[in-house]
């Protein structure tokens, strides 16, 4: 039986901390479905083709070397959906610290009421990845500050250009 899981987040932009929540999941699932999140409520600072693109250039060779079929959508509504329209049964969740956990307990309640066919798995984040997030990295590198220690170099290189306009 294939496992599919799908990993969702605004990947705004694409962190260290995503990264090593990606490195475990494709050691977990056949199939891993990356989904990029789009609020149209809020104002990203990259496009969804533009996250999109970043997570195919980089997470690509991490699911090569596993041997896990990776694949990429956008979602607006809730995640459970974006998982059945993908075929997934695994929610990959990551988690920093005690306050992700509650969090994500919530969360995975209220999934698993909604889709209990589904499964929520917790990843706990390296030693390295635990204070990455996403808004950090924004603030920083809006600020002119070196983000290269929380993004893959690529990712930084995008995130110099956007702010240096």
């Amino acid at each position: 039986m294939l496992r599919t899981a799908l990993y969702a987040g605004s990947f705004d932009p694409v962190t260290n901390g995503h990264l090593d929540v990606v490195r475990h999941a494709v050691r977990l699932a056949d199939r891993l479905v990356l989904a990029v999140g789009v609020n149209p409520g809020k104002a990203p600072l990259f496009s969804a083709d533009e996250r999109l693109g970043m997570l195919k250039e980089i997470c690509a060779p991490l699911a090569r070397a596993a041997k896990c079929e990776l694949d990429y959508v956008t979602f607006s509504g809730l995640v459970v959906e974006a998982a059945r329209k993908a075929g997934a049964t695994i929610l990959i969740r990551g988690l920093r610290d005690s306050t992700d956990f509650n969090y994500e307990m919530q969360m995975a309640g209220m999934n698993e009421a909604m889709a209990p066919e589904m499964q929520s798995v917790f990843l706990p984040a390296s030693p390295l990845a635990r204070p990455i997030t996403a808004t950090l990295v924004r603030q920083i590198a809006g600020m002119g500050g070196d983000v290269t220690a929380f993004v893959p170099a690529a990712v930084a290189a995008r995130l110099k250009q956007k702010f240096s306009r």
